[in-house]
């Protein structure tokens, strides 16, 4: 997975629409921004807030017209303003933006209000050879930001994931030989001070939304949807992320509802509604035997229904650093195949290789879990390292039974250490008590 930021080396060759005079300059850092022709800003006089409709600056939005150069050019606009603006995508209206970073840092706070609908060109075929594969729109350097409103951001992802060297359509499941990068829909990097809200962020090629090295991140009241069999469609995705806040959201798709990358601290997950997805995840940390530090992490108050997993940690064999402070609180799981996992055995295929090091994983807390499982995986499953036990799980009402009117399975336990503070159904004996008399020494130092 590629953390780093895909600039194309051609930003500035798009072609000039017949009612645009300028071409923007967002590939370097903001200066004065250009003329448009005869752009109008609404300026509410009490406030002394301007807003910028893209469709000011030359915007057609029938869904077909690229608008690019429109919108580069009142985010140029908007982000030398002295004081803080809007940027306004009106409601009624469809626009078509290529791959695109909106660059900072700006002079003032940006609102980039969507309340019509904005949307890629439709399929890797559309694509223009000039723009990067791997993202569609990047914020990038920006301090002071809300990503709002009531409309839609649409990723079109479908030809996308029908490409032949997605897994789900190669042949046997194997996937082919092929380039296959999908685009991110929206992401943040290196930015801070942000809130996304109010908005539906559906069908995006690969994850709806992105957070790499950023800070306090405030995430509300969004819908993102996908189909249960596109892939790689995380919902929201954090890296090197820390002091982040995602609450009340609706969220359904092809992977993780949320999945919490290395680096992240601070992270609170509240009130959402999760699936069918592959549930809330830690993970995956430490491929290729990198460090990864996770701690401070609470997911509260949530519902995840007909997913493959419920609240998830996986990590690689190999894998330094640690994950730590972990709470999984009043959570209902609806039909969910694998409710509680802990995997240090995290493989993509069936040829990894045994390796001794790990991520270690303590003070892990799950209480008042309660709800139904398929029957075809074993309720709780804590496959821990031979070499790094999982030390403190602590479990304390959790109350799990199948979906349908069958034996209740047991638990799995390797190697993890914890204690029940209340009995669990089913209850959790292979649990080991105190803590392991010997531990290789783990390279976690750094987290």
């Amino acid at each position: 997975m590629q953390n780093w930021l895909h600039v194309p080396d051609k930003l500035n060759s798009y072609t000039k629409q017949k009612h645009l005079h300028t071409i923007s300059r967002i590939s370097l850092p903001p200066d004065p921004a250009p003329e448009a022709v005869s752009p109008s800003y609404n300026v509410d006089s009490a406030s002394s807030i301007t807003t910028f409709n893209v469709q000011s600056f030359g915007a057609i939005g029938d869904g077909v017209t690229d608008d690019t150069q429109a919108f580069k050019m009142a985010w140029d606009t908007a982000c030398q303003a002295e004081k803080s603006g809007i940027l306004l995508v009106p409601k009624g209206y469809s626009f078509m933006i290529q791959s695109t970073i909106f660059t900072g840092p700006c002079k003032s706070g940006i609102t980039f209000q969507i309340d019509g609908t904005i949307m890629p060109p439709d399929g890797p075929d559309s694509w223009p050879l000039t723009s990067s594969k791997k993202q569609w729109l990047v914020f990038y350097r920006i301090n002071g930001m809300s990503l709002q409103g009531g409309g839609v951001i649409d990723g079109r992802g479908e030809k996308w994931w029908n490409l032949p060297c997605k897994p789900h359509k190669a042949p046997n499941g194997k996937t082919l030989p092929s380039v296959c990068d999908s685009p991110v829909a929206i992401r943040f990097f290196m930015s801070s001070n942000l809130t996304v809200q109010g908005l539906k962020v559906k069908n995006s090629p690969k994850f709806h939304l992105r957070f790499d090295v950023c800070q306090y991140v405030d995430i509300e009241l969004l819908n993102i949807n996908s189909p249960a069999q596109s892939p790689n469609t995380d919902g929201i995705h954090i890296e090197n992320t820390k002091n982040v806040k995602i609450y009340n959201s609706v969220i359904s798709n092809g992977d993780d509802c949320v999945s919490i990358g290395a680096g992240c601290y601070n992270v609170d997950i509240r009130n959402i509604t999760c699936g069918p997805s592959h549930g809330i995840s830690i993970g995956s940390l430490g491929i290729q035997n990198f460090r990864a530090c996770v701690s401070n992490i609470t997911v509260s108050d949530s519902v995840i229904r007909h997913s493959d997993n419920g609240v998830r940690i996986k990590t690689w064999q190999g894998g330094l650093g640690s994950v730590s402070k972990v709470t999984f609180h009043n959570i209902y799981m609806d039909t969910v195949r694998n409710p509680i996992i802990i995997d240090q055995y995290y493989c993509l295929t069936k040829n990894c290789p045994n390796q001794t090091s790990a991520v270690s994983i303590s003070d892990i807390l799950y209480s008042n879990i309660k709800g139904t499982y398929d029957v075809r995986s074993p309720p709780m499953r804590f496959a821990c390292s031979d070499s790094l036990p999982c030390t403190n799980l602590t479990l304390s009402e959790v109350e799990l039974l199948p979906i349908k009117a069958q034996v209740v399975s047991n638990p799995f336990c390797w190697n993890a250490y914890g204690t029940m503070q209340t009995l669990t159904i089913p209850p959790v004996f292979c649990l080991l008590e105190g803590i392991p008399q010997s531990m290789q020494q783990n390279d976690s130092a750094g987290c």
